[in-house]
């Protein structure tokens, strides 16, 4: 059936033997898109989600692992560094940004991207972690191993994305939270917890 048919972004391409070191990531957007791009679940097509309406670019490669899930485990993590006990996932796979020196000029594509760090978001009250990476042997960004290496201008601008993309102009209505900025061991812990809330979820697809 895999060799008949197209395998699907999320469910049938595998996360890759060197995880968490090491992961494989579907991207759906470039810095040069003017549309927010999103993975249809259902059919693992490209689809549009909407219109970027407002002057708001993501900075960097981005998209999803494969074959990982915001659950339980996920939530569990968040609600442990923040002292609460209300927070569940998101439901989706765990996401992530990958740095790069490349202009890559589209997405629907799979890249091997090393896990530095990530970001612990709340969207709406649910855990929504945006993993930052590096593409794997990328010329400049390939000698960062921790999110500390990365120039503070370029963490400024993807939290200012992420904790903005959402909002409507004109109104001081917060939709994203971004709590923590954390380093790659707490990443490697988002990518395993993921795994496993997938497996349970959905079952072991490999």
């Amino acid at each position: 059936m895999f060799k008949k048919y197209k395998s699907h972004p999320w469910h049938g391409v595998s996360i890759g033997k060197l995880y968490p070191d090491v992961v494989t990531a579907y991207i759906e957007m470039v810095p040069t898109d003017t549309v927010k791009y999103e993975v249809d679940k259902e059919t693992g097509y490209l689809s549009i989600d909407r219109p970027q309406k407002y002057s708001n670019v993501i900075p960097a490669l981005y998209g999803f692992i494969p074959q990982t899930y915001s659950g339980k485990r996920v939530a569990e993590l968040c609600n442990f560094y923040l002292n609460r006990k209300d927070i569940v996932g998101d439901g989706d796979p765990v996401d992530i940004c990958v740095l790069t020196e490349k202009v890559i000029t589209h997405g629907d594509l799979l890249v091997k991207a090393r896990p530095i760090g990530g970001f612990r978001l709340l969207d709406g009250g649910l855990a929504d972690d945006k993993l930052i990476a590096v593409l794997h042997n990328d010329t400049i960004y390939g000698a960062y191993h921790s999110i500390n290496d990365v120039p503070l201008l370029v963490i400024e601008r993807l939290r200012h994305y992420f904790t903005t993309y959402k909002d409507i102009p004109g109104t001081n209505e917060r939709k994203t939270e971004l709590t923590h900025v954390y380093d790659v061991k707490v990443a490697y812990e988002v990518i395993q917890r993921s795994i496993a809330d997938y497996q349970e979820f959905y079952g072991d697809y490999e």
